[in-house]
């Protein structure tokens, strides 16, 4: 898999570089997704651009280095609190928004730096709202697991929490007839929620433009889905709602499989189901060394044989779509926006006292808000 098929760079010409001819377009085979309740399935032969290809690759790398960043900065305690990060995964995030539009709508648990800044959001802003300051995306007042921006309802700190949300996102683009669907995430540990499966029921009795992504990272927390699940076949769980397992490591295979289930969405079949197969490097926040219930050598071995940015790197490299030395300047650049981004993030004010209640509403005159005693006044201002 990820071997060119067909070489039609005589049809699109060579890269700019008079040294060297790229290929501009590659045919690429990627893993045939597992079905349930489904007659056709997603592309296995798909195409991808160079254009595409650098960048998935500058994306990925900037939430790898986003999150490492991130790391670094919790353990000096100038991010606190809770923190979950996001490396290894990042072929999902990517993948997933490639195949929807920017005006769908996505919503996810509290892993959510990476569709922070797919959706929209900017490293600064991201790694200032990490630091509690003014300049971050949520005004400092979020932290880790709750930021926001157009389109995206973030993280949710509720484990399942955000699946009927999700649900009610898509029966709003439902009722309003905008051809605009849902992508609602969650992971492995929150499969088992009974608030799940009460939104699959309705979900699939309205017929709602909704897609359940289950993240299956292969551990909620501390456990094994094994020890966690009598079924591990997540794609199945909805039962009478159709269901796609897929490898959420290669970025491609995530994007065909959110393109078919989009399609199956915007032309009113209801909801489907994507499980997508991942790992992630950190524990399951700052507080897990991530190692206690897993070993360094199987973390090693899906970073040597499955990491995504590898995958999507050797098939660039491999198929002549990009040189050494272009990778090398993307990462340089993205090195030092995030570089940049913590020095803001470090430096940025903290948001002012009076400044706690604003934005409770969206469109209120100033409202008083007593605080921890009758004596404590505080306004919000939307």
């Amino acid at each position: 898999p990820g071997k060119m098929l067909t070489n039609i760079s005589s049809l699109c010409g060579a890269c700019c570089s008079p040294r060297r001819a790229f290929i501009f377009v590659l045919f690429v085979a990627v893993q045939k997704c597992d079905l349930h309740k489904l007659d056709e399935a997603p592309a296995t032969e798909v195409v991808m651009t160079r254009e595409e290809g650098l960048k998935y690759y500058h994306i990925m790398q900037t939430i790898r280095r986003m999150e490492l960043k991130a790391d670094q900065l919790y353990k000096q305690k100038i991010i606190r609190g809770f923190c979950h990060l996001y490396d290894g995964q990042e072929a999902c995030a990517v993948g997933i928004e490639a195949a929807i539009n920017m005006s769908d709508h996505l919503i996810t648990a509290y892993r959510a730096h990476g569709y922070t800044y797919t959706r929209g959001g900017t490293v600064k802003k991201i790694m200032a709202e990490l630091t509690g300051r003014r300049g971050g995306i949520a005004k400092g007042k979020g932290g880790s697991m709750h930021m926001y921006c157009k389109n995206f309802y973030g993280g949710n700190g509720i484990v399942g929490a955000q699946v009927p949300l999700g649900a009610g996102v898509a029966l709003a683009c439902k009722y309003q007839g905008n051809n605009e669907l849902c992508v609602c995430l969650y992971g492995d540990g929150a499969a088992n929620q009974g608030q799940i499966f009460e939104t699959y029921n309705m979900a699939s009795l309205w017929k709602l433009p909704v897609i359940f992504i289950c993240e299956n990272n292969r551990y909620g927390m501390g456990t094994s889905v094994e020890r966690a699940a009598a079924s591990t076949d997540y794609y199945k769980r909805g039962e009478f709602i159709p269901g796609l397992r897929v490898d959420g490591m290669d970025v491609l295979c995530v994007r065909e499989a959110t393109r078919f289930a989009a399609e199956h969405c915007r032309s009113g079949k209801g909801p489907i189901l994507m499980e997508l197969q991942t790992y992630r490097y950190h524990g399951h926040s700052m507080s897990d060394p991530g190692i206690s219930y897993r070993t360094r050598d199987e973390i090693q071995e899906v970073r040597s044989k499955s990491d995504p940015i590898s995958l999507l790197k050797d098939r660039l490299l491999s198929n002549n779509m990009a040189s050494v030395e272009e990778l090398k300047v993307i990462d340089v650049e993205v090195r030092k926006e995030i570089e940049d981004a913590a020095q803001f993030a470090t430096t940025d004010p903290e948001p002012p006292l009076d400044e706690l209640c604003n934005h409770m509403f969206s469109n209120n005159p100033p409202v008083e808000v007593r605080g921890t005693n009758p004596w404590a006044k505080l306004k919000s201002v939307s």
